[in-house]
């Protein structure tokens, strides 16, 4: 339903155009049921919810609270597996012989027949499978038990309250939508791109972006028109009609899995290779880059026939290419060349035809490059500093602000978000050397940020965010902030919770905290396989969720650890992409907040798991010199097939934690810095400002002067510059 892909992912409610009436009661209810969720909506959206006639007053009402659930994961049933949980929760291994002791009555002996001592033995050295257990792993109450074991929710000052704001109709908010998403610099995640698709659909005869700079983003909207046999846009490599055919064909259009592709229509067929023959057309040099994705070509090749269609000479010259017929050297084959041979210098000049290869690839250019070439090598790199994509001059800002020591260990991030790490044995770049590069970047990206109309009001909370440079590094969600990003955490008491509902087969995933001292060294687990420690307390293990199941983890922030990783283990069983849901949030709490495990409105975030390996760890929390702070990792590992378990992990989760927490990210505060020179730039303190402002923040407040440009979560990728 558009409506509520538009508020889950703005915050925004589309208005109705429903017939007006007096739906006063229906907005009464609607601000009752959105305070019970954690949302609170503005005073204009209640004024029109009660203009409205009551059936469609009500039937915007129910959108909107079905979203918003959602949205922050209520709308399942989070069971725990100890009833009291946090309370009553038992010993580990105290629970496993109390379930050892009525498997062995259930199976017609007596407890003097076996000793606790033989007991404790058979649980502890792994004697005994504990699924063959009776009851172990499965809810042994209802979610009404439950919820009737618990006092009702106390609320608390601290307890999260967001506003949702009325924006336009579904089509003008649908429209504008995807105009910010298919026109950004940025990439974006599955999540993400999946709204672009069925926004592409919606919005096919509306104004259409000017430019649609990200490629990945070109094929899902040409994807659509193939398939509605309208023109195709912004074709321009031979690449692009290979990310085209990927998307159309249910694969992956950044083309970092290979796809299976489907069978064609004729009128697809011949769509396809006219764009390739025109791509080549215009520019033969571009065959140079078939060689990179010369299977894939082949395949392809088999779906589209290029020898039944003569009338595309060029289109032909590509599968030639990919089966080795011809050989064209593309430009990063030249470079390499040149690099081999030792011409740093002119390696360089080959590379400054694409500024943003040739800056991606500055720094080994100028690890390279003696002190006679290492001038030449800054003067091609300046040089193109005014043509590649501010993304690019972001990431090259980011990247050189990390080079002036070399890295405990070095993380590689791919765009599934798998993690793995290695010894950093670059040689640092020269301090003057970074001086130099970071004092041009910085001078290019403040000349190309948009010159504010109006006052800059900031929220100091969006100052640490990390510049959402790509989308692929993040989830979805509720209040998802890109990898590195810093959040503070306020509350008595951290409780994660992890969802996840299995699609055709027994699956097991497992909710763990792994703690960690100054020095990133091991100080204790919370687990399945130990369900207390130091306060910290786990609500039990469930091993099947046919019909959903969530484990939560209670960590008082008084624990006296610097870092808390919450992780999320796949024991057995489908994966994370092979579940029908499963999810990651954490909430706060005060200490004596009572309540269900789990409540909307103390929910802070709430992040999707829906990456390629066994292990996920979407956050890390902090414990520094201001107090915790949650840090978002959004990182998988590999891991085994099965019996993924934290005390097997704790080296390679402790490497990457260090590697991502010592890095320093490029962050808004970054760009607010450049713009305090060529603009008024105030902090917000809650005050409304009296004349239209430019708001930057995590969320909008209300009651802004008519005028006002907001930039909230979903709209920060506009912030960086073309």
């Amino acid at each position: 339903m558009l409506e509520k892909l538009i508020i889950r992912k703005t915050l925004r409610v589309p208005a109705s155009t429903g017939a007006a009436g007096d739906g006063s009661a229906v907005a009464r209810q609607l601000d009752a049921a959105l305070l019970d969720a954690g949302f609170s909506a503005s005073r204009a959206l209640l004024e029109h919810v009660g203009a409205l006639a009551p059936a469609p007053a009500m039937d915007l009402a129910a959108t909107v609270v079905s979203a918003v659930r959602e949205l922050v994961g209520d709308h399942v049933q989070h069971n725990a597996y100890f009833i009291g949980f946090p309370h009553d929760v038992p010993d580990t291994v105290e629970f496993w012989v109390e379930r050892l002791r009525a498997a062995v009555l259930a199976g017609g002996g007596t407890p003097a027949a076996v000793t606790e001592a033989q007991l404790r033995a058979a649980v502890t050295h792994g004697g005994v499978n504990l699924l063959d257990l009776p009851g172990y792993g499965t809810y042994q109450h209802t979610y009404d038990e439950l919820l009737a074991a618990h006092d009702a929710f106390v609320s608390a000052a601290g307890d999260r309250l967001t506003v949702l704001h009325l924006g336009g109709t579904a089509e003008v908010e649908a429209q504008r939508l995807y105009l910010a998403l298919a026109g950004g610099m940025t990439p974006l995640g599955e999540a993400d791109l999946a709204i672009l698709s069925e926004l592409a659909l919606a919005c096919l005869d509306g104004a259409q972006p000017d430019t649609v700079p990200v490629r990945e983003h070109r094929a899902v909207l040409n994807g659509v028109r193939l398939v509605l046999g309208r023109p195709l846009v912004a074709v321009d490599t031979t690449t692009d009609v290979l990310r085209l055919a990927c998307q159309v064909s249910g694969g992956d259009a950044s083309l970092a899995t290979p796809a299976r592709f489907r069978s064609f229509r004729r009128p697809e067929r011949r769509v396809l290779l006219a764009a390739l023959d025109a791509v080549v057309a215009a520019s033969p040099e571009k065959l140079g880059d078939v060689a990179r994705y010369a299977e894939r070509w082949k395949r392809l090749g088999e779906r589209l026939h290029p020898h039944e269609h003569r009338q595309w000479p060029h289109a032909q010259e590509v599968f030639a290419v990919a089966r080795g017929e011809r050989r064209v050297r593309n430009l990063a084959g030249r470079a390499e060349a040149a690099i081999s041979a030792g011409a740093i210098a002119p390696a360089a000049r080959v590379l400054s035809a694409a500024p943003g290869l040739l800056l991606r690839s500055a720094d080994r250019l100028l690890r390279l490059a003696s002190p006679a070439e290492q001038a030449a090598v800054v003067e091609q790199v300046t040089g193109a500093l005014g043509t590649a994509s501010g993304r690019v001059l972001c990431s090259l800002r980011e990247h050189v602000g990390n080079r002036l020591t070399p890295a405990t260990a070095r993380m590689y991030v791919n765009r599934s978000r798998r993690a793995w790490t290695g010894p950093d044995q670059r040689p640092p770049l020269p301090a003057g050397l970074v001086a130099e590069l970071s004092a041009l970047l910085d001078a290019q990206i403040g000349a190309r940020l948009p010159q504010p109309r109006r006052p800059l009001l900031v929220d100091p909370d969006v100052l640490d965010v990390a510049l959402p440079l790509s989308g692929k590094a993040a989830e979805g969600g509720f209040a998802v902030l890109p990898r590195g990003s810093r959040a503070p955490v306020t509350g008595e008491l951290l409780r994660f919770f992890t969802y996840w509902r299995q699609t055709s087969r027994r699956t097991d995933f497992d909710l763990s905290v792994l703690l960690l001292d100054d020095g990133y060294h091991t100080a204790g687990q919370v687990s399945w396989t130990n369900y207390h420690h130091d306060g910290i307390v786990h609500s039990g293990d469930i091993t099947d969720a046919p019909d959903g199941a969530t484990e939560f983890i209670d960590v008082p922030l008084t624990i006296g650890v610097r870092y808390v990783v919450p992780q999320v283990h796949i024991y057995s069983g489908e994966s994370f992409d092979e579940v029908a849901e499963s999810m990651f949030g954490y909430q706060t709490r005060a200490l004596d907040q009572r309540g269900a495990p789990f409540d909307a409105r103390t929910v802070r975030a709430r992040s999707d798991l829906r990456g390629p390996g066994r292990i996920a760890l979407p956050m890390v929390f902090a414990n520094g010199g201001q107090g915790w702070q949650a840090v978002w990792l959004h990182l998988y590992l590999h891991g085994r097939a099965s019996f993924n378990r934290v005390e097997d992990n704790t080296f390679t989760t402790a490497d990457r934690v260090r590697a991502l927490m010592e890095r320093r990210y490029l962050t808004v505060a970054y760009l607010v810095d450049l713009w305090r020179s060529r603009a008024e730039v105030t902090t917000w303190d809650g005050r409304l400002p009296q004349e239209p402002v430019t708001f930057i923040g995590l969320e909008a407040p209300e009651g802004l002067p008519d005028g006002s440009e907001v930039y909230t979560l979903d709209r920060l990728r506009e912030l960086i510059p073309a």
